[in-house]
């Protein structure tokens, strides 16, 4: 077990999985967490990011930090999302090899794997095939991520390890429509509508693609155990082993949400990969497994999306 009173870098610490992580360790009596926002630290500036690990002196890094989006995000700005999530990744990770930080625990996804895998996706599929176009931009970046936590575990022998979760959502989640995922932007949409009448909603795609959902509480509790056990492998899906299709998804927050008008489906617009199952075998042969079901999950997220309805407007969300 690792030390309580460790020090804990969090990257990415105010964002939906990194606030997560937090809150998770504190629950578990975790004493020694540290974290800085974007404006105390720029995460693309190398040394800047050298500077604050040798001022902290971290034992253990979480690397829980990215620019991230949806389909329309990564095709409105690829070099954005391959070069900054690059940089981002490769500071951290360099300097925590080249300062010696004991552990590393680096955050990618699910969209790593080629979008005609055979499903469910399973770790050794990578680099086997063409990625899914609309986001192989930040794909490509999470790839040279996990490629380095490998190389450093190989050469020098360091605990060094990735872990790729399925699609996340839950409290504090992004319900800006510009730049969100399917499950936020879905839950704004049919609240939205039916505050105006339980007007029509209009949805991207066909509906017929088949996704898993993960609760963000979750993701957390496989970062932890990530931190208090040394993983035999370098490369762990992180998911639920069950999907549904867009469809379910849709009538599944539009009961939750509570809306009874029209689900229209604009099949003009992309559907992006056929289906992304996660393989979790792994993590359930060595002791993880999620707690929280799609619709407890969409509950919670709801009821935290009505609680701080207001603040999400003056941001613009």
């Amino acid at each position: 077990m690792i030390d309580k009173n460790a020090v804990i870098y969090i990257a990415g610490h105010k964002g939906m999985v990194g606030s997560a992580i937090w809150r998770t360790l504190t629950s578990k009596g975790y004493t020694n967490l540290i974290g800085a926002t974007s404006k105390e630290l720029d995460l693309r500036d190398q040394n800047a990011v050298r500077d604050f690990i040798q001022k902290e002196k971290p034992d253990v890094i979480i690397d829980a930090a990215a620019k991230v989006g949806g389909i329309l995000a990564n095709n409105d700005f690829p070099y954005q999302f391959l070069m900054e999530n690059m940089q981002i990744q490769n500071n951290l990770i360099n300097e925590a090899h080249n300062l010696d930080v004991g552990k590393f625990i680096f955050l990618g996804s699910s969209c790593i794997y080629p979008k005609l895998a055979p499903q469910p996706l399973k770790e050794e599929y990578l680099l086997t095939a063409s990625l899914e176009k609309t986001n192989e931009w930040y794909a490509l970046a999470k790839i040279t991520g996990v490629k380095l936590c490998e190389a450093i575990r190989k050469q020098f022998g360091k605990d060094f390890v990735s872990l790729m979760p399925t699609n996340l959502y839950g409290t504090h989640d992004n319900f800006d429509l510009s730049s969100s995922h399917v499950l936020p932007a879905m839950i704004r949409k049919f609240h939205e509508a039916k505050d105006s009448n339980n007007a029509p909603v209009i949805l991207w795609g066909s509906g017929t693609p088949m996704r898993e959902f993960l609760f963000v509480d979750d993701m957390a509790e496989a970062v932890v155990f990530a931190l208090e056990n040394e993983l035999p492998e370098h490369l762990y899906n992180i998911g639920t082993g069950e999907d549904l299709t867009i469809k379910d998804l849709a009538t599944t927050i539009q009961k939750i949400v509570g809306h009874t008008g029209e689900i229209i489906w604009d099949d003009s617009k992309p559907d992006g990969t056929p289906r992304k199952l996660m393989d979790v075998s792994k993590m359930h042969n060595i002791g993880w497994k999620h707690n929280v079901n799609l619709e407890q999950g969409i509950q919670k997220t709801y009821n935290w999306f009505l609680e701080n309805i207001e603040s999400l407007k003056q941001n613009s969300y």
